[in-house]
């Protein structure tokens, strides 16, 4: 009796120790619990930072999408001046990840510094002229459509016939805000003013808040920003100014900032364009080149107005969708630079 007491034990104490002993299974790092090989997409930002509310927050959107949709496991590097950026792309490359995302058109140089040294790397660069080279791909956006949409709101919503426009650096990429912006204006408010003002950076939340102020008293009402950071300035000028007064955003839908003195924003869909690179590298039909996404692909567009949407007139909306849909078609060409623009013959709407 006590030997098969002893032999119960000891089998109990083996069950025990292998129970204790044998390892947990597990995926190995870089794989799904299934054995399917894991997503690592990252993404570098430009000075402006992930919080900057617009573009870069934009984009890091898109990547947690991934996470969520696809499985992957996603990061993002800050950049805090301008040698950051080639220095970031490299170490996300070295680190293995397979798409790297270079948020903003100053990454240019750096990217063509890092990509050719990873070809098994995906890089995709915003707003930017990739390297032809078959692991990079540019997203570029026809802005100055959205911005087309949202000058012809405020062009037939000023009650001072006076509107505003403020820019970050003055060149071409905003130059296309601006140009779709005035053309937009021009077509539903002919006679409408048009002030036009640049911070000379994207950083600067103070001197953008200076530029939509020095607007505002000067007789605008309504003041659409393509400046980054700086934007923050101008939606909080608009609020500052109080009723009567209103900011329109970029990038990002911006209106929640200031619930009912941001008029509208025109949204640019970067955080799509980003998860459906992740999505064409994660199954495999990844194409290099140039994606060129405008109203007819909703990369641009107006966001839903949820807390100013009730101020503006049907007929206004109706004219905004008739606009949009004679984009999308091909009927309407929205100039982007200032040669364009003075060519420029507004549609007639009925």
């Amino acid at each position: 009796m006590r030997t098969v007491h002893l032999l119960l034990t000891l089998g109990v104490l083996a069950l025990l120790l292998s129970a204790c002993t044998r390892k947990q299974e597990t995926a190995p790092a870089g794989e799904t619990s299934s054995g399917e090989k894991k997503l690592r997409a990252a993404m570098v930002t430009d000075i402006a930072g992930i919080g900057d509310r617009s573009f870069n927050e934009s984009a890091w959107r898109g990547l947690q999408r991934a996470e969520k949709e696809l499985g992957a496991e996603v990061r993002y590097l800050e950049s805090a001046k301008l040698p950051d950026y080639e220095r970031n792309l490299r170490l996300l490359a070295q680190q293995g990840y397979d798409v790297v995302i270079a948020v903003g058109f100053a990454m240019e140089d750096a990217l063509k510094k890092v990509a050719p040294q990873f070809p098994k790397v995906v890089f995709a660069i915003v707003d930017g002229n990739a390297p032809d080279l078959p692991n990079c791909v540019s997203l570029k956006f026809r802005e100055h459509e959205g911005s087309f949409l949202v000058g012809a709101l405020a062009g037939a919503m000023t009650k001072t016939g006076t509107v505003g426009f403020v820019g970050g650096m003055e060149i071409p990429l905003i130059k296309k805000f601006e140009a779709g912006y005035r053309a937009g204006v021009m077509t539903t408010n002919p006679k409408a003013k048009v002030l036009v003002g640049y911070t000379g950076n994207w950083t600067d939340t103070a001197k953008g808040k200076e530029l939509a102020l020095s607007q505002f008293e000067r007789g605008a009402d309504i003041v659409y920003h393509a400046s980054g950071q700086c934007g923050l300035g101008v939606i909080e000028a608009a609020k500052e100014r109080g009723k009567g007064h209103f900011a329109i955003g970029v990038d990002s839908d911006q209106d929640y900032i200031a619930p009912g003195f941001v008029l509208t924003s025109m949204i640019k869909s970067v955080d799509n364009a980003v998860f459906e690179v992740c999505k064409a590298v994660k199954e495999g039909t990844f194409q290099p080149g140039t994606r060129d996404l405008g109203i007819k692909e909703n990369g641009v567009g107006l966001s839903p107005m949820q807390y100013t949407k009730h101020l503006v007139p049907q007929e206004v909306l109706d004219k905004i969708e008739t606009l949009r849909q004679m984009i999308a078609e091909g009927k309407l060409q929205v100039p982007q630079s200032e040669e364009e623009l003075q060519a420029f013959q507004p549609p007639t709407l009925p």
